[in-house]
């Protein structure tokens, strides 16, 4: 896998922004010089961690570590499982389509309120039963860690009490003052008792007895076997990447999808006690690729304002100096819908871009929100068409240019420059592209209590061209449970059509003396180019008249390849769309032709 790289070839990335839907005849061009910038920071290595072993077994059977039916996206998110069994199941399967991308879903830090007899309660103030088993001495662990500060003090208390659960486990690391911090085993739990200043301060001295003062008490609900070990160690079996999930900010109650600037402190300083247990456990894991912050938040014109970014850019910090080399991803979405006064444009979410790489997050994996409705699929002469039918509960009957701002490739496009800038100006950040494998609803939902529906495999092939050659990775949300529900599923569609070509982007371009068309995309070789026009069709096979670079040199996404074939632009009359598609070798075409055109 090759991602995370130093930068190349920018100057080959701002002439293609400039040109992929809108063709310019000219001269012959030539690759462009290798432009470099210097790093903000390490970036881990471009190479994935390899498999063990061609095939391992354990408990839950055996388990072969070759890829089967290889796919353009190539990360998922997946959701927590008490199985460990069910761990192994999905990452083979995520494997088997040319996974090598895990990232976790995440838990909150909440805020909470307790009993007279300190027992945690519920928002709804009924008692937690997830933390009734905490228990030391006879009494709540709430009262018995009040009870150790006023040994030190009398005049001590606990002013709020926070809850985190999670089916991780933690070692010695995650506690600084051990004479009132520790772990708490009850039956099926481990409870991690933490003492904080509520600034987030996290002083380290550990004297309690100076002065009577107020602390906040976090009480993790975790688990006695590790989670994260046991993903880690089957990212090593089959050569992945993980990416844990860090907490989650406690919201604010006026407005859900900011975070609560009160509680910032706290969070900050369960944070670093997590990353400095992971520092001291497993930092120099291969199959560590970062962490993942879950809080989404609207890529806007207002999002410098939000206090969510200070949450990134503590978190960042924190993570530089515990986990060096490993970066922060995170996951915003984009809405474009013209009817909604929080509809953005393509230029508005670029600039919101800028904003979120200050903070200092190594990948932005912007959503393509198609699966929302919140964004759709179009080409720039589809405008006036008819939106899918799927959208309609989201926009009405509507045409793409009535509904939306742009599509899913503006977008990107403009991200991709918004990019440029930021590394430029020496900000390492990396563009991804997370397609959403759902629909907005449909007759097979796929999760409990969840409208989204299942989408197919032609729809993902769609998303997947949308992302054009302006992302350096494409994941998807998500692989549980939205790519293994209904029949037959997203899975089984794609082990059996991932040969399929799929072209993302296509430009004029000179080779040597003769005008031609390069094409980028997924599955290209042995392929032929199909170029339709109002003047005929032209197949051109790559193989026979043109050539294939299986590696080219800049930040790709896996998989993709570049093919050029010759073709004689003049004969097409300028301003007409052409469209473009690819043929493979075994007969399959690509689902979803580009639209390109030249001008005058």
């Amino acid at each position: 896998m090759r991602w995370l790289l130093l930068v190349l070839g920018v100057a080959i990335l701002a002439a293609v922004a400039a040109v992929v839907i809108v063709l310019q005849p000219g001269p012959e061009r030539k690759v462009a010089s290798v432009v470099t910038t210097t790093p903000a920071k390490p970036t881990p290595s471009a190479e994935a961690p390899t498999p063990k072993v061609s095939e391992f077994t354990d408990d839950c059977g055996t388990f072969e570590t070759r890829e089967k039916a290889p796919y353009a996206v190539t990360g998922y998110w997946i959701t927590p499982r008490s199985n460990p069994c069910t761990w192994r199941k999905q990452l083979k399967e995520i494997h088997d389509v040319g996974g090598d991308t895990i990232i976790r879903i995440g838990y909150g830090l909440q805020f909470r309120t307790v009993s007279s007899s300190g027992e945690i309660l519920t928002r709804d103030g009924e008692l937690d039963s997830l933390y009734k088993g905490c228990r030391e001495d006879g009494m709540s662990c709430h009262d018995a860690a009040e009870r150790d500060l006023m040994k030190a003090h009398p005049d001590n208390r606990i002013g709020r009490t926070y809850v985190y659960r999670t089916d991780e486990s933690f070692g010695p690391d995650l506690f600084r003052c051990p004479e009132v911090e520790h772990a708490v085993k009850a039956g099926k739990r481990t409870y991690f008792r933490i003492i904080t200043q509520p600034d987030g301060s996290d002083d380290s001295t550990c004297d309690f007895s100076g002065k009577g003062a107020s602390y906040d008490l976090i009480l993790v609900a975790g688990a006695p076997t590790d989670s994260l070990t046991q993903l880690l160690d089957l990212g090593d079996q089959f050569g992945m990447r993980v990416y844990p999930a860090l907490p989650l900010a406690p919201r604010d109650p006026k407005t859900p999808i900011r975070a609560n600037k009160k509680h910032l402190g706290t969070l900050t300083t369960l944070t670093r006690r997590i990353l400095q247990d992971y520092g001291a456990r497993v930092a120099d894991r291969d199959s560590l690729g970062g962490v993942y912050q879950p809080f989404e938040v609207q890529m806007s014109d207002t999002l410098a304002s939000n206090p969510t970014l200070e949450v990134y850019a503590d978190q960042h910090t924190i993570v530089e100096q515990e986990l060096p080399g490993k970066p922060i991803l995170i996951s915003p979405y984009m809405d474009a819908r013209k009817r909604k006064a929080f509809g953005q444009t393509p230029k508005q979410v670029a600039e919101a871009f800028k904003e979120l790489a200050k903070t200092g997050v190594g990948i932005i994996a912007p959503q393509d929100s198609r699966g929302t409705g919140k964004v759709g699929l179009f080409w720039p002469d589809e405008r006036g068409a008819e939106v899918d039918e799927r959208l309609r509960t989201m926009v009405g009957d509507a045409t793409y240019g009535a509904a939306y701002h742009g599509s899913t490739r503006d977008y990107y496009r403009e991200m991709s420059l918004a990019r440029e800038e930021m590394v430029q100006a020496g900000y390492q950040v990396d563009l991804w592209a997370n397609v959403e494998a759902f629909e907005p609803s449909g007759e097979q939902s796929c999760a409990p209590q969840n409208p989204r529906g299942k989408t197919d495999k032609k729809r993902l092939d769609q998303a997947v061209t949308m992302t054009g050659r302006y992302v350096q990775k494409v994941v998807s949300y998500m692989w549980s449970d939205f790519m293994t529900c209904g029949e037959p599923s997203l899975e089984k569609e794609i082990t059996a059509d991932w040969r399929r070509p799929i072209a993302v982007d296509a430009i004029r371009h000179s080779r040597d003396i003769q005008d031609g068309v390069e094409v980028r995309g997924y599955n290209l070789k042995d392929g032929a180019v199909s170029v339709e026009w109002s003047g005929g069709v032209r197949d051109l096979v790559v193989s026979e008249v043109g050539w294939l670079d299986e590696d080219p040199l800049e930040e790709l996404p896996e998989g993709m390849v570049t093919a050029w074939v010759p073709f004689d632009w003049s004969q097409v009359p300028a301003g007409e769309w052409v469209r473009i598609t690819v043929k493979g070798p075994a007969g399959l075409t690509s689902t979803e032709p580009l639209h390109v055109r030249i001008t005058t």
